[in-house]
């Protein structure tokens, strides 16, 4: 056995199942299967506790010797309602127990010890999915208002442009002039280079359109179809990200251009009564499931509701 993996499982003391009855073989079976493996030390405990864990509930429940090789499909099932219900742990380190011994039993598997891995059939909790993050409204007056106080034309054009279109970068960055129309009762602006290569087409609302039409105005006279310029040609995804990490600093906040799109689409639901097809059409999305993400509620938003029960 290497250093490094008679070390991990030492760790834990001359026996991993120490105070456990196990068969005659186990320890050695967990220590061929450490050693067979390049895992950090880092693994080797996590894998050690959850063999372990497993182990203790085998004993508990069955009232015999933990053997690996005499586990069933149903021992699994019960350890993941255990460790879940009884022990009250959370999803992901359920989850990551149940990814350990598919690991082992795995490698039991493989040596010819067990005729089929017990854990295979056995699901990983679902982790809820929580909306994406945007800025908070108060957030979003900040940072406009610190640009307006630097009088920074360009970068209120561009912000502007992320929190009225919900723009990928990469759609902000590819904009050309001829992209842009406008005049004082409507605009819109055409995207023709969006994700998997599609084109799509976004209302200009009027004070995206006076930002834009104000950054034109002062544009520099450069021999280029591009919209936004940058001080050495045209304004790239790098220099995009910067003046993003600039403001970032002057705002105490962080500010990036996917969080900007979040933030329009939340926005865009909240003052719209959850308008999810209008939604779908503006950011570019070809199922509806991809933008009701936006319409659940933020961990923040939870935790307000959940205040408000009383009994």
């Amino acid at each position: 056995m290497s250093n490094s993996c008679s070390q991990g499982i030492e760790n834990w003391g001359d026996n991993v199942f120490a105070g456990i009855n196990t068969a005659p073989n186990e320890l050695s079976y967990l220590r061929q299967f450490v050693d067979a493996h390049d895992f950090s030390p880092h693994t080797i405990r996590a894998i050690c506790f959850d063999v372990r864990k497993f182990g203790k509930y085998f004993v508990q429940v069955n009232q015999e010797s933990f053997d690996a090789t005499r586990c069933t499909v149903a021992d699994c099932r019960g350890f993941k309602r255990h460790c879940r219900e009884t022990l009250g742990q959370s999803v992901s380190t359920v989850n990551r127990a149940l990814v350990s011994l598919r690991k082992y039993f795995n490698w039991l598997l493989a040596q010819g010890l067990i005729e089929h891995n017990p854990a295979k059939a056995v699901k990983e909790l679902r982790k809820q999915q929580m909306v994406p993050k945007g800025l908070e409204r108060s957030q979003v007056r900040k940072l406009l208002r610190e640009i307006e106080l630097r009088k920074d034309i360009r970068a209120n054009g561009i912000f502007s442009l992320f929190l009225h279109t919900g723009c990928r970068v990469s759609d902000l960055v590819q904009l050309e002039l001829h992209d842009v129309m406008m005049n004082e009762r409507s605009g819109s602006v055409v995207f023709r280079f969006g994700k998997g290569g599609k084109q799509r087409t976004c209302p200009l609302p009027l004070t995206a359109r006076r930002a834009i039409q104000e950054y034109l105005e002062v544009r520099p006279p450069v021999n280029s179809e591009k919209v936004f310029i940058g001080e050495r040609g045209n304004l790239t995804d790098k220099g995009i990200r910067a003046l993003c990490n600039k403001y970032s600093a002057i705002c105490g906040f962080k500010i990036y251009p996917h969080l900007l799109r979040h933030t329009m689409a939340h926005r865009f639901l909240a003052d719209t009564n959850n308008d999810l097809v209008a939604l779908a059409q503006i950011l570019g999305h070809e199922n509806l499931t991809t933008t009701a993400r936006y319409s659940q509620r933020g961990e923040s938003e939870l935790a307000e509701v959940a205040e408000r029960v009383s009994y």
